[in-house]
């Protein structure tokens, strides 16, 4: 359509140029004394549309000749550009198939080609972002060959250069890898420094969460990783089961770092609802206040949360919850005593109850019955500490009753013979 139209417009324009030039009786008379010259209108009109294309032709081609030193001298810093940039993505790729000495000679080889473009009055775009690259991947290489020296020297070129406006956003990537190493180095404090100069937020973004978890866990400081790693959970950084085993290590750290009973209780406190819900961090504050000689009633209110589903927990779990309720049962009292009772008979035939209620009506002088329900749970208990204690607990029964051959025999079983 568009062509056809074109056509038209033509057609148009050479039946009016006809019409004017077939008709046009005019003509034109120079004067050049002693000579009179007559041109016709139509000659004299072609004359001057040719003079004004020679002209147009001879400016342009005068332009384009005095204009052959610029393009040439375009033409080589567009060269020496792609030169720089090539070596840049050599740097980039040594350093990714570990060639470090490579990738740190491409690094400064691009740093020497764009400090030879600028000395010229010829820097390349973004240039001031493309010298912190260079001076990052340099460092990057000289730590991975062990040269401290030489990190620290590219690194502050490369925090320098970042301060430029067309570079701020390569600093937070050259503060985050300097985190890294010294993280690397074992330095978990100059990398904690190095995270708070971040901006808020660039401290918020997942790559300087985990810089900052291992940094806080390098640096001994449980709390400060819990409430990091609370937040790359927030973030789904982790999955939902690593996120829960991290958690609950760093809470269990937590309450180890705890030397009182004061501030054992500070720690559990310090603790989200949830966290305190996960049975091996209940039972872990449980046995750590037992341990540092702390109430027992406390430490039974920390595991009610637990024993409330305890027969939804592995074996090994409840284990380690037996363990931990039967270190506080000099000061039983009757309630938890009828729960494990209650427990026990809701499932008569699990060993792991039927000890954890004969101890209970042991320690609360009920000896007949904590006789019968130790027998049976010595016979079916798979856990080895378990099975020695109720043997234990027998011969202290048997003892008791001066039966000496059942004593005997249960010590013997005790021991493992």
């Amino acid at each position: 359509m568009g062509s056809a139209l074109w056509l038209l417009v033509l057609f148009g324009i050479a039946a009016a140029v006809a019409l004017f030039a077939g008709n046009n009786q005019g003509s034109v008379t120079l004067f050049w004394p002693p000579y009179r010259i007559d041109l016709s209108l139509n000659l004299v009109l072609l004359l001057l549309a040719a003079s004004f294309f020679f002209v147009h032709a001879v400016m342009r081609a005068l332009s384009a000749l005095f204009d052959l030193p610029r393009q040439a001298l375009r033409w080589r810093t567009q060269q020496k550009e792609r030169a720089m940039h090539g070596l840049l993505l050599d740097a980039i790729s040594h350093l990714l198939a570990g060639r470090y000495i490579r990738a740190r000679k491409s690094a400064e080889a691009v740093l020497a080609q764009e400090a030879s473009l600028t000395a010229s009055a010829q820097e390349p775009a973004n240039s001031a972002q493309l010298r912190a690259i260079a001076h990052i991947l340099a460092a990057e290489s000289a730590q991975a060959l062990q040269d401290r020296s030489a990190r620290e020297e590219h690194l502050k070129g490369a925090l320098e250069q970042a301060s430029a406006r067309d570079a701020q956003g390569t600093r937070d990537g050259a503060v985050l890898r300097a985190a890294r190493w010294a993280l690397e180095d074992r330095e978990p404090d100059a990398a904690m420094e190095l995270l708070k100069s971040l901006p808020q937020g660039a401290a918020r973004r997942t790559v300087a969460l985990r810089t900052r978890l291992r940094a806080s866990r390098q640096a001994g400081q449980p709390m400060e990783a819990l409430e990091t790693a609370r937040l790359l959970a927030k973030h789904h950084a982790f999955s939902d089961v690593a996120a829960i085993s991290i958690v609950r290590g760093l809470a269990i750290d937590l309450l180890n770092g705890a030397y009182d009973v004061a501030q054992l209780q500070r720690a559990w406190a310090s603790l989200e609802p949830a966290e305190r819900l996960v049975p091996e961090v209940a039972i872990h504050a449980a046995q750590r206040l037992m341990a540092l000689r702390g109430d027992a009633q406390l430490a039974r209110d920390w595991l009610l949360p637990v024993w409330e589903r305890q027969a939804s927990l592995s074996a090994s779990l409840r284990v380690k919850l037996v363990g931990a309720l039967e270190e506080g049962f000099d000061s039983l009292d009757g309630g938890w005593l009828a729960r494990i009772e209650a427990a026990q008979k809701a499932n008569p035939r699990d060993a792991t109850l039927q000890y954890l209620a004969g101890m209970a009506c042991m320690r609360r002088q009920l000896w007949g019955k904590a006789q019968q329900l130790l027998t049976q749970a010595a016979l079916g208990l798979q856990d080895a500490t378990l099975h020695r204690n109720a043997w234990r607990a027998l011969a202290e029964l048997a003892e008791q009753r001066e039966d000496a051959t059942a004593a005997a025999l249960a010590w013997k079983r005790a021991a493992g013979e």
